[in-house]
């Protein structure tokens, strides 16, 4: 191959150009008139190509029987070589292994065809197409990568990338999901409607065509906002001499002033009373908290764009209780209920609160219309519980109802000192296998306590008899000095910080009970007709058996 940039002159590069191509026409007409030598022939075809931008470039043509023909290559009119001689003055291009055409570092302006040609009387050419891929690259996002909107506005985002293929633009947000709850987005521009501050935050936009590596930008949207308030608990339960936390966490942009209201007058920071803040976190501090502290608290936020108030009530009122006892009953005719509550203060008394649950068949079935003689009156209702009022608490003895509630108060006697109190109560005269729903209410000396959540327990098929623990019975001596002696099993007897003894009246004469208190507690009034002794936890009850009531639960801790 000749260089023209070797060649002393370009007068003589010329010359012999000129002096290769008379030859070669020469060739091929001394070829044809003769007929001894083949014309040469392609063996390599036409073909697409693609590199990326960088690479060289290499496009083979290969031809049998070249003889003294002058192969030339062209881009459009412009001659790159002929025969061995470089025309184009592009450093760029070459000629190896005899005629293949060579572009080192592709450009983008590289693309497009190239032919390469035989110089016989009919010129014979194939023709290759280049490709210059060109890995993406961004040019543009919006408001140059930061955006300040108000809340409640739309936002419009867009990344505009280059690229050979076009790129396709994925949005996704750091740390989070978009908006919409998906993970990624697929398009030049993402809108986002009715904006706040949750939907603030880092956007990327990223590019890519599957050349070289993706680009990508980030788009910081920051959202203007009034402050926005929540409450770590809107009810706060203390006590006398306790300390209170009151906690409001609250955001805004800019960032809000924060002040605290008792009522409607300004709290000023006191060695009893301080407020800190830490972060979003604002918390009010009440020390030795006194009687008149109960009541509503309220934190005020406030910045350029708006205000925000939240209530926060301090109370000295019982918690709300907390269901304990299992959710089916091992008697068919009554249930066990028991229950805790935390409360700063002793709890007074409960209200408890049951019902049967039917389903709209059954209560068709219990409620509807009755046949009856008109010259025969209904029988008088028969009692729903037990009227009796000793330590079983007291209520309304009426007919059951359909969708009707029992309620009945039950003292807490004696009171409780802890913080944690809680009691037992032996629901009676219930159906078998029924469901029945029930829900309690505390009182302390600040009032009552919201309903505990809704409790659902059944009654068994069958009692589940309770073995090894027993009632001894001992009469009265007879004239001869001895007595009987027998023992009963306790069927009603529950142990679960209660015991509830049952005796059954055979006879007026003095009966002496023995059994395990576990709770240590009876009623005054029961005091009275109780001749009580202690020894190693046992009590021994002399009492007269037409005092004795049916039930006796001592119930409350």
């Amino acid at each position: 191959m000749v260089d023209l940039d070797g060649v002393e002159s370009v007068t003589e590069a010329k010359a012999k150009l000129v002096g290769e191509i008379l030859e070669s026409l020469c060739g091929a007409i001394s070829h044809t008139s003769s007929g001894v030598k083949a014309e040469p022939m392609f063996i390599s075809q036409s073909a697409a190509f693609k590199f990326v931008v960088g690479e060289t470039i290499s496009l083979p043509c290969e031809v049998t029987h070249p003889g003294t023909y002058v192969l030339a290559w062209k881009r459009g009119i412009a001659i790159l070589t002929a025969g061995t001689v470089k025309v184009t003055p592009n450093p760029r291009v070459r000629l190896v292994n005899g005629y293949t055409l060579q572009i080192k570092d592709a450009t983008p302006q590289d693309a497009g065809d190239y032919i390469c040609q035989i110089a016989t009387l009919e010129p014979r050419e194939i023709t290759h197409h280049v490709e210059i891929l060109i890995p993406p690259k961004i040019h543009h996002v919006t408001s140059g990568g930061h955006l300040q909107v108000k809340k409640g506005s739309p936002v419009r985002l867009e990344c505009s990338a280059t690229g050979n293929p076009t790129p396709n633009i994925t949005w996704t947000r750091k740390n989070n999901v978009l908006p919409n709850g998906e993970e990624k987005y697929v398009s030049p521009a993402y809108i986002i409607e009715n904006m706040d501050r949750h939907k603030g935050g880092i956007y990327i936009c990223t590019a890519s065509n599957g050349v070289g590596h993706s680009a990508s930008s980030q788009i910081n949207l920051h959202v203007l906002y009034p402050p926005e308030i929540s409450v770590e608990r809107p009810m706060v339960f203390s006590g006398e001499g306790q300390e209170a936390s009151l906690v409001c966490i609250v955001h805004g942009e800019a960032q809000p002033e924060v002040m605290w209201f008792k009522d409607t007058m300004q709290i000023d920071q006191t060695d009893r009373m301080i407020t800190e803040a830490r972060g979003a976190r604002h918390t009010l501090i009440i020390r030795k908290v006194h009687s008149m502290d109960f009541g509503n608290f309220s934190c005020v936020a406030d910045n350029q764009l708006g205000k925000s108030r939240k209530t926060i009530t301090l109370t000295g009122k019982p918690n709300i209780a907390t269901m304990r006892s299992a959710a089916i009953s091992q008697w068919r005719d009554k249930y066990n209920i028991s229950w805790t509550v935390d409360s700063f203060s002793p709890i007074e008394e409960y209200k408890l609160y049951y019902k049967p649950i039917f389903t709209a068949q059954e209560q068709g079935q219990i409620y509807g219309p009755k046949l009856r003689s008109p010259f025969i009156p209904d029988p008088p209702p028969s009692p729903a519980y037990d009227t009796f009022n000793y330590h079983a608490g007291y209520g309304n003895a009426i007919h059951w109802g359909k969708n009707e509630w029992r309620d009945i108060v039950l003292p807490a006697i004696p009171l409780s000192p802890h913080y944690t109190q809680g009691m037992s109560y032996v629901i009676r005269n219930l159906d078998p296998d029924q469901q029945y729903e029930a829900k309690v209410q505390s009182r302390n000396r600040f009032g009552w306590s919201d309903f505990s959540e809704r409790f659902l327990f059944t009654t068994s098929n069958t009692d589940t008899e309770m073995r090894d623990m027993s009632v001894t019975h001992y009469s009265s001596p007879s004239s001869a000095g001895k007595g009987s002696r027998s023992r009963w099993r306790l069927r009603d007897i529950v142990a679960l910080h209660l015991i509830v003894i049952t005796v059954t009246r055979t006879q007026k004469k003095n009966t002496q009970i023995e059994y395990h208190d576990y709770c240590g507690m009876l009623r005054d009034d029961v005091k009275n007709q109780v001749n009580l002794s202690t020894h190693h936890h046992k009590y021994h009850l002399a009492v007269s058996n037409e005092n004795i009531p049916e039930n006796l639960p001592v119930r409350t801790w």
